[in-house]
């Protein structure tokens, strides 16, 4: 065992923990600097990126705060310019509808961190990370850094053809303090949290414990999503110079799921309509094609599906000022998760007679991973170099069990009746990366240039069934980076880059490997990951009253590969990889936030984005004509505006975001409308009430004027087309809902 643990990446970190402050004794100056300091756990950053070469825009603790508590931070990023967010409940945490966009890219196209650990592209069939609403509570995350066009090449990701996402967890507070605060709303809703603080204590340690518990009901239908996670962190001073920072956060989701609806279905069945539990014998009668109320086929209900997941993502973080000009970083992180989806099929009988069965799809990951990077404060340039080594192992299976009625199944089952494929995929990830910031001119003008080299390895074994088993290697040798920024004046500057990065393939329940044998073997030569180049320009300004940001990009995407459904979603059948050429994405992004009052602050945000397919694709041997044709999931036009009211006392803030329709279809032949959503909050708060601090009371109102709208689309993936709007691959949004929340410390 002890052999073992000195192979672990944690084992490096702390190794080198404690041989820095000797090392550091020995070079450091009298009085040193540190040269890389942590992201402060703030409630003031500038929204709109200063200094900046890239469009690069925040969010804040008090923004964070001013949510639902448990709504994801990705729903607060929606205000953005260029951002896309969706989902079928009302804290955007439900990860079957959960959809996040920048600018076109899907989420699958971007990358996403917390405290610098990768946490891939947090889709719902994840092969190599997880969900930000299954990482860390709400409650604990400081800040959260967008990245629209492009991330930092030191990002740890290999899917971020687009921008990145990067969330930074709570620092433990320096006085001793026991937080906690209580949420009840619509659907039955509560959510507890509570958060011991130790304080800074004499050994120069300050940690925090935290638990949460939520439980809420869904919208329509019968079923519930809930949560239970624990969280910690440890952050320990090595010396003057070096600092250890470590967390456990662990996390038990489990979600029923919401049924899949078409346009068809919605106007013959109704906007509530969904699956058929707890009527048990409905689902069997429909099941012997037996239809009652309007149902016309087995697909339109099914008794229940659900989700569950269970993770434990560990990192440790060693900060060392060598000396006053050169500082080290080093991260080590460990993430295991074991996942199933459940799914009561009509399509296939119980051995035990009755004409429905559980099939479920079972995940499992374990990945360990090292990241480190070295920056040196050289004159005018400071020098940035790294490198991100993981090995993620990861397990797909599809699964048969016996339904015995109605009974509760949301838990883990096992001993399954049979096995209809299973995949192990071992797969290796490493990055190189370096860049250089220079400043010139009195540091008006800054330019940074660098470069990053992927390299991406995976293999994959067929246990059972016909799926694909075989080798992809994705890698580029020189994916550059280039930017400048210049200071017109003290509150006026421009910026640019030019960005290149490369998707690498992905094991698991998408892409290459989902595809049967026969077929991977014909395309696997001529297989290609998707690269893009991206050109990032604006401007940016303040004034006494406002601060805002205009910015232009042009996106072109080369070998996109598209997955194409072939069948009802739920049902599984491999899809259609192709890869349809390139891709082009332009537009533009403005951000304003204007002091109206000394209280009183107004926000707008407004985006137009062009994204189309420029080649046709072939599927058998029928050409699909889509050159021309709009990107799916990518409104051309979204606003955003929001009215804020902040006093030492009482708080409001309502805000309203239009999105323009959306194509689910590549041939762009269906689609669903455009939609304004409102929502509102209000609140009062104290420094001191009762011998408790920070007491807030806070009443938010989700979809203020109950617009019944289509939330997700390609929840069951994108077909070519979809004539008779048939295709059962929406979501609708939820309605109306009130919440109040109470929280303090003492």
């Amino acid at each position: 065992m002890a052999n073992y643990f000195r192979r672990t990446p944690i084992y490096l970190v702390l190794m080198q923990a404690f041989a820095a402050p000797a090392f550091a004794a020995a070079v450091a100056t009298p009085d040193p600097t540190p040269v890389a300091a942590p992201v402060a756990d703030t409630t003031t950053v500038t929204i709109v990126g200063e200094g900046k070469t890239r469009q690069v825009q925040d969010i804040t603790k008090e923004d964070l705060m001013k949510v639902v508590p448990g709504t994801s931070p990705l729903k607060t990023l929606d205000k953005l310019p260029g951002v896309a967010f969706e989902s079928a409940d009302p804290f955007g945490a439900y990860e079957w509808s959960t959809r996040f966009s920048a600018r076109g890219f899907n989420q699958n196209h971007l990358g996403f961190t917390l405290d610098n650990v990768p946490l891939g592209d947090m889709s719902y069939g994840n092969n190599n990370g997880l969900h930000i609403s299954r990482a860390i509570s709400s409650e604990n995350i400081g800040h959260v850094v967008l990245s629209q066009g492009a991330g930092d090449v030191g990002t740890a990701s290999t899917s971020n053809l687009g921008g990145t996402v990067q969330f930074y967890s709570s620092a433990p507070t320096d006085e001793f303090s026991l937080t906690g605060a209580q949420t009840f709303g619509s659907d039955s809703t509560s959510r507890t949290f509570a958060r011991v603080d130790t304080g800074l204590l004499s050994t120069g340690t300050k940690a925090y414990l935290s638990v949460t518990r939520q439980r809420a009901e869904k919208s329509k239908g019968s079923g519930s999503q809930d949560q239970d996670q624990f969280n910690s962190k440890l952050v320990q001073k090595l010396g003057d110079n070096n600092k250890l920072s470590a967390f456990f956060n662990y996390s038990d989701r489990k979600e029923v799921d919401y049924q899949d609806v078409s346009l068809e279905m919605v106007n013959r069945l109704g906007y509530n309509w969904d699956n058929y539990a707890p009527d048990w014998q409905r689902a069997v009668n429909a099941a012997k094609k037996i239809y009652t109320g309007g149902v016309n086929s087995l697909d339109d209900a099914y008794y229940q599906g659900s989700g569950l997941r269970k993770d434990s993502l560990i990192g440790a973080t060693l900060d060392s000022n060598l000396s006053d000009v050169i500082a080290l970083k080093t991260t080590a992180y460990h993430h295991s998760d074991q996942g199933q989806g459940h799914w009561y099929t009509p399509y296939a009988p119980s051995t035990n007679g009755l004409p429905i069965s559980i099939r479920t799809s079972e995940y499992s990951i374990s990945r360990n991973g090292l990241l480190s990077d070295l920056t040196w404060e050289l004159g005018q340039h400071t020098i940035n170099a790294g490198f991100w080594a993981e090995r993620s192992l990861h397990t797909l299976s599809r699964n048969y069990y016996d339904a015995t009625g109605g009974q509760d199944t949301n838990y883990f089952l096992s001993n399954p009746t049979s096995v209809v494929f299973k995949q192990n995929f071992t797969t290796d990830t490493t990055q190189f990366y370096a860049q250089d910031t220079m400043s010139l001119m009195d540091n008006k003008l800054k330019l940074n240039y660098g470069f990053k080299s992927p390299t991406v390895k995976i293999n994959s074994v067929s246990v059972v069934g016909s799926r694909a088993a075989g080798d992809l290697k994705a890698s580029k040798t020189f994916l550059p980076q280039v930017g400048l920024n210049y200071a017109l004046t003290k509150n006026d500057e421009l910026f640019a880059s030019v960005t290149q990065n490369m998707r690498a393939f992905q094991p698991g329940v998408d892409g290459p490997f989902s595809q049967t044998q026969t077929a991977f073997n014909l395309g696997q030569a001529n297989l290609k990951p998707e690269t893009s180049t991206t050109l990032d320009t604006g401007y940016r300004f303040k004034r006494n009253d406002f601060v805002g940001s205009v910015a232009v990009y042009y996106t072109k995407f080369n070998d996109r590969l598209l997955s194409v459904a072939t069948c009802a979603g739920i049902v599984g059948c491999p899809s259609t990889l192709v890869n349809v050429g390139s891709v082009e994405n332009k537009g533009i992004e403005t951000a304003l936030s204007y002091t109206v009052a000394k209280d009183v602050t107004w926000f707008n945000s407004f985006t137009y984005n062009d994204s189309k397919y420029k080649s046709n694709y072939v599927d058998g041997t029928t050409t699909v004509n889509i050159a021309g044709k709009q990107v799916v999931d990518a409104p051309k036009v979204m606003f955003k505006t929001e009215l804020s009211y902040d006093t030492p006392v009482w708080f409001a803030r309502t805000g309203a975001k239009y999105t323009d329709k959306r194509f689910y279809t590549y041939t762009n032949d269906a689609s669903v409308p455009s939609y304004w959503i409102v929502d509102l909050s209000t609140g009062y708060k104290q420094k001191s009430l009762a011998g408790l601090k920070d007491v807030s009371i806070q009443l938010n109102v989700q979809n203020l004027m109950n617009k019944q709208y289509y939330s997700t689309i390609g929840s069951n993936g994108f077909q070519a087309s979809d004539p008779t709007g048939t295709a059962q691959t929406l979501l609708t949004g939820s309605p109306r809902q009130f919440f109040i929340s109470f929280s303090g410390k003492m």
